[in-house]
């Protein structure tokens, strides 16, 4: 069992009035979480939504049948909250009219979750977003050595906490059932889902073009379908957790390009496993690519974990100049590149540096990953 670093986080919200939201994919340990949690605190109980005596008593909304549930209980957990038909209109109504009870919800799938909870729970909730395990976390159960020599299996398998500690044969059998059965399943039963084939084949596609500039017009041509249903699938992706975008970094000089996105995975083994490539780093083609994406999906997943509120973006310029990542946060800008094998000292490009004057410039290889937690 890991500690998940956004526990510092709900801490501080475990006395406020506001129901605390728990989003995440599956599998990536938000049940395990709420039970280590909850274990510090008295009065309190975990309720499976999935459960069909559970469900049906939140989806009736009968306050009598939900105050006896909830009996002598302070803390009220609903694990897998989206299985609850208008789970936000539930949540609302114990909300003013059970003030007694603190409840805390978790989530698999934020857009079906956040389509019911948004407008009925508008300045009630506080959201939290779970990933797969980040450096810190790893570092917890492991030597700085030891996290030194499985570097090379967290950019092929990931970090989801459930295949993390497996040996490789089952780590390769437990991923693709995760992709297979697990993961998809959010997306795939959504309404505006026509085709899923045409999902796969468009996941496919990004996890190829990982860090470069995707086009949603060539996306289009290559699927046959619409740029809208292309733009549509990679939303419902981003709010299942599976991937994210960058967008370009810009103050509208002539020379940098603008309104342009690349896509990420959160999870290297997700990206790999859809591309049915679990090879060894030592035979891989594509390793600068893997590394670039875990370092970057690493920053993201950290600093929405902290709530830190940062911005990310790459920067590019038409004649090839570029920067991996930026992060701003106070209106300051801090850049990364990564490289996995740095042989030579790399230089912050001189026209950025001289528009921007980043406070910071970082260059992360195999040799400092362990500079990636360092916020």
């Amino acid at each position: 069992m890991y500690k998940r670093i956004f526990k510092k986080t709900i801490d501080k919200w475990i006395d406020s009035r506001e129901i605390l939201i728990i989003y995440g994919a599956r599998q990536v340990g938000k049940t395990t979480f709420l039970h280590q949690f909850l274990d510090g605190f008295e009065n309190t109980v975990i309720f499976n939504c999935e459960l069909p005596d559970i469900f049906d008593i939140l989806q009736n909304q009968d306050l009598g049948r939900i105050k006896f549930l909830f009996g002598q209980n302070k803390i009220i957990a609903l694990d897998e909250a989206q299985n609850i038909p208008l789970i936000g209109k539930t949540l609302k109504l114990i909300y003013d009219e059970l003030p007694e009870y603190k409840m805390i919800v978790t989530g698999s799938s934020s857009f079906e979750l956040s389509s019911h909870v948004a407008e009925a729970l508008t300045g009630r909730n506080i959201k939290f977003m779970v990933f797969s395990l980040v450096l810190s976390e790893i570092s917890q159960k492991r030597s700085s050595l030891q996290m030194t020599q499985i570097l090379n299996e967290l950019l092929i398998f990931g970090t989801y906490p459930g295949l993390i500690d497996l040996p490789v044969d089952l780590k390769i059998r437990k991923l693709y059932e995760l992709t297979s059965d697990y993961l998809f399943k959010d997306v795939l039963i959504h309404e505006r889902i026509k085709n899923p084939a045409v999902l796969r084949r468009l996941l496919k596609a990004l996890a190829f073009q990982t860090g470069s500039q995707v086009s949603i017009h060539e996306l289009s041509n290559l699927l046959g379908v619409s740029r809208q249903t292309v733009a549509n699938y990679i939303e419902l992706l981003e709010k299942s957790f599976i991937i994210f975008r960058l967008g370009s970094f810009s103050s509208n000089l002539r020379n940098e390009i603008k309104k342009s996105i690349k896509i990420y995975f959160y999870d290297n083994g997700i990206r790999n496993a859809i591309l049915n490539n679990l090879n060894p780093v030592q035979n891989r083609t594509d390793i600068g690519i893997l590394w670039e994406n875990f370092c970057i999906s690493e920053r993201v997943k950290q600093s929405l974990s902290l709530h830190l509120n940062q911005e990310f973006y790459f920067w590019r310029t038409y004649d090839g100049a570029e920067i991996d990542l930026l992060e701003l946060k106070d209106a300051k800008i801090t850049a990364f590149e990564f490289k996995w094998k740095s042989k030579r000292k790399l230089k912050i490009p001189e026209s950025f540096a001289k528009k921007y004057q980043p406070k910071g410039f970082k260059i992360i290889s195999s040799e400092n990953f362990y500079e990636l937690m360092n916020l």
